[in-house]
This record gives structure tokens, C-alpha cells and sequence, in this order.
């Protein structure tokens, strides 16, 4: 076991049917990483039960539209306490069955955690009348210690943002692939800007969406904000000079033996123009290439 999170053990082999569990407290990352590992392509699942983690790797492994050989599930406190006292047993099984099954603990100091719970307002999974937040995750450390001693991987994200954690994950099983993992990134200029982008583009000289009230809602995920910048030949320009010097400039990058580079597009509010171009450059680019990562600041 370690912690130390320079270091992630990669996938050697990409035929063989790799599991990857994702466990560990409540607010240490694990929906950031589990995301991650779709963006990859990991058939995903979250809040697993470990009595059905063995079905759904028969069943996704032999799936009828091809079988999938990365699978990542997500394990926590959420689940039965004997579906967590069982859980070493049934990934030793999984193992013996010629599963390559890596347990990865995500965790963070408690003032950490504290302080997270504390800006989003969330409620701690364990909490419940006269038990505090503090009594709640040690009360989370106790139910997932028999997880811990026996994980692949110990990561502490207490001094981890979320991009340095998407980045961690990106690098460490994106392996299996060549070539460098490339994140596409949106974010909103008002919040300033990421701080570990390679590239950053401006979107705000493009027609925004916010200032049509039918549109204010939603995101450039959605298809009526798509259509809307779809038919402007502005953005449509936009969107193809910056495909071309990426398609120009990103072989030289990965010349020099780069693992990751950031693209960030941002405009105001982070919601609809760099989100929408995000999504467009990462389809592009995994049409042609692997390892392609997008994160909407804002909107995550």
C-alpha cells in the first residue's frame, strides 16, 4: 500500500480485463476520479454493491455489442456494511478468476474534509440526529478500514485541486494508450484563470447564448445552445482555426514525450460558448486519437 500520489500504477496490459474500485471517505475525490476513468472510457458505475460487482463484470466483459475490458466501479459508504465486510473477498475472487482488479482509496485529512462539507453544504452520507460531522467521518474511517489496509493505492487528496486529482488519473490508467492524454477545459474568466492550462482560448468575442432568455437555463451541452452556435458562421470559424493550430501544434508537443496537455476555452460565465466548444474539439479529436479528457469548471 502507499500514498504516494506521484505515482500511479498503470495498465500493462489493455487486453487484459483490468477492474478498478474506487473507494475511500466521502468528499475525497471519488466522483472526480470515477469521471475521469469514463472520459477514458471505463465502463463506469458508482455507489456499487459488492455482491453484484462479480455480475456486472461477466455481464459488461461479454456484452453483445463487444466486450468491454476496463471496467471502474465505485464503492462507499452508501452501501450495506456486510456488502463492505465482503468486499475483500469477493475482488480476491475476481482476482482468482484472472481479473486484474485494482483497489484505489481515496482520502483526505479531516479538516479537509470538513471544510469541503462546509462550502458545498452537503450532507455527509452517516449523518444522522446528534452526531456531528466530525463523529460522521471517523465513524467512515472505522467502516472502511478492512478497504484501506488492503488497497493497491492510497491518495490523498487533501492538497489536490480537482485538476491536478483528473490529471492524476488521466496519466496513470490512460497508459495502455499511446500518446499524450489531452483535457479539454472550460471555465469562466470572471473566476480567473486554471491554473495548470497549456493553452488557453478566449471565447468571449463569440455571440452568447446567456442574452437569448429562452437559453439562459441551460448549458453548451444542451441541444437548443448547440443549434444556436451551430448556425453562426463566427463560431464556426472560431471553432475551426483553433482545431487546425491544435492539429498543427500538438504532434510537437507530443515529440518531446509529453503525458498531458490542457486546453482551457473560457468566456464569461463559463456555462454555454466555452462549454459548447469544449465538447465540439474533444469529439473531433476522439475521432482521430485516445486518451481525450473534458472538465467544465463551472458547471462541475
Amino acid at each position: 500500500m502507499s500514498d504516494d500520489t506521484t505515482m500511479m500504477q498503470p495498465i500493462v496490459d489493455p487486453d487484459a480485463l483490468h477492474l478498478v474500485v474506487l473507494t475511500g471517505m466521502s468528499g475525497g475525490g471519488k466522483t472526480v476520479a470515477l469521471r475521469a476513468l469514463e472520459d477514458l472510457e471505463f465502463y463506469c458505475v458508482d455507489n456499487m454493491p459488492a455482491e453484484l460487482i462479480p455480475q456486472l463484470v461477466a455481464a459488461v466483459s461479454q456484452g453483445e455489442h463487444g466486450p468491454r475490458r476496463r471496467i471502474a466501479v465505485g464503492v462507499d459508504v452508501r452501501n450495506r456494511r456486510v456488502d463492505l465486510q465482503r468486499m475483500p473477498h469477493v475482488l480476491s475472487e475476481l482476482s482468482a478468476a484472472g481479473v486484474h482488479v485494482h483497489l484505489i482509496f481515496l482520502d483526505s485529512r479531516d479538516d479537509v474534509l470538513i471544510k469541503r462539507y462546509s462550502e458545498t453544504r452537503r450532507r455527509h452520507p452517516l449523518a444522522i440526529e446528534r452526531r456531528s460531522l466530525a463523529d460522521s467521518i471517523a465513524e467512515e474511517r472505522r467502516l472502511l478500514r478492512p478497504l484501506v489496509s488492503i488497497a493497491e493505492k492510497v491518495i490523498d487528496s487533501s492538497d489536490l485541486n480537482v485538476h491536478q486529482l483528473r490529471r492524476l488519473f488521466a496519466t496513470g490508467y490512460a497508459a495502455a494508450s499511446d500518446g499524450t492524454t489531452l483535457l479539454f477545459e472550460s471555465f469562466a474568466y470572471r473566476r480567473g484563470l486554471p491554473p495548470d492550462a497549456d493553452f488557453v482560448f478566449d471565447a468571449r468575442c463569440l455571440p452568447n447564448p446567456h442574452w437569448e432568455p429562452r437559453l439562459r437555463p441551460f448549458s453548451g451541452k444542451d441541444l437548443p445552445v448547440r443549434e444556436f452556435l451551430d448556425a453562426n458562421p463566427v463560431v464556426n470559424e472560431y471553432y475551426g482555426d483553433v482545431a487546425r493550430w491544435l492539429e498543427t501544434w500538438l504532434p510537437r508537443f507530443e515529440g518531446e514525450d509529453r503525458s498531458y496537455v490542457t486546453v482551457s476555452i473560457g468566456c464569461t460565465g463559463g456555462r454555454h460558448r466555452s462549454v459548447y466548444l469544449v465538447e465540439r474539439l474533444a469529439r473531433h479529436f476522439r475521432s482521430e486519437r485516445g486518451n481525450v479528457l473534458t472538465f467544465h469548471r463551472e458547471l462541475e
